[in-house]
């Protein structure tokens, strides 16, 4: 009995959705290792590559990529400042850091750019390849490192209660103690114990290291 062939781009069904990418990195062995890794792969296609942040941004524009694979060091522009550009110019595009940075400040400042996922270098081919299917698809994709980061900024985010958080945010709105008793129908000494625990448990002392909070949880 024969076996039905192993489809490839050539026989790929038109009803399978093919998910279009641009690669960013400044080695050509990688962005050839790279392409090299999806060639078989129906449905992603590499529709360009930039070995400069500038190229990529360019590229960008031009093709619309549905994923980008970036690095984190390039010249010009580098892949995270890259990344913040884009997800604001091109928020519709999924961003992809792959890297060799196993740096929680890099990955941090990946997760505020926007990236939609973080994976490294030293990792199986599959790894990348299911990243790219599960930002496509609205998901993120990280690595347990860079997991581990979000694991920590969620919990930095309980450290306060429901009220406090409401409070805060009337705070991040301009009001003053008063104003917030008022709004939130309680009293100016309740509103007061609350912000005194706010500034305790976030370690701050003025409002500008509560923006800085705010800025970094999604709060503002």
């Amino acid at each position: 009995m024969s076996t039905a062939p192993t489809p490839t781009k050539d026989t790929l069904d038109s009803s399978i959705t093919c998910i279009s990418v641009v690669l960013a990195d400044d080695h050509p062995l990688v962005q050839d290792g790279i392409k090299t890794r999806f060639e078989d792969i129906d449905d992603i296609n590499v529709i360009g590559v930039a070995a400069t942040g500038q190229e990529l941004l360019d590229i960008a524009s031009e093709l619309r990529p549905d994923v980008i694979i970036t690095d984190i060091s390039m010249p010009n522009i580098n892949g995270l400042e890259a990344t913040r550009l884009l997800s604001q110019s091109h928020p519709e595009i999924k961003i992809l850091i792959l890297t060799m940075h196993d740096n929680k400040e890099y990955m941090q400042n990946a997760i505020d750019s926007g990236a939609k996922g973080y994976i490294l270098k030293d990792q199986p081919a599959v790894d990348m390849i299911d990243a790219v299917r599960k930002i496509h698809d609205g998901g993120t994709h990280f690595c347990s490192s860079a997991a581990n980061v979000l694991d920590n900024n969620a919990k930095d985010t309980s450290k306060l209660t429901k009220r406090e958080q409401a409070i805060l945010i009337e705070l991040l709105n301009g009001l003053n103690n008063k104003h917030v008793a008022e709004k939130l129908s309680i009293s100016l000494r309740t509103v007061e114990c609350h912000r005194g625990n706010i500034y305790r448990k976030l370690d701050t002392h003025s409002m500008a290291g509560l923006i800085r909070y705010a800025k970094k949880h999604g709060y503002i």
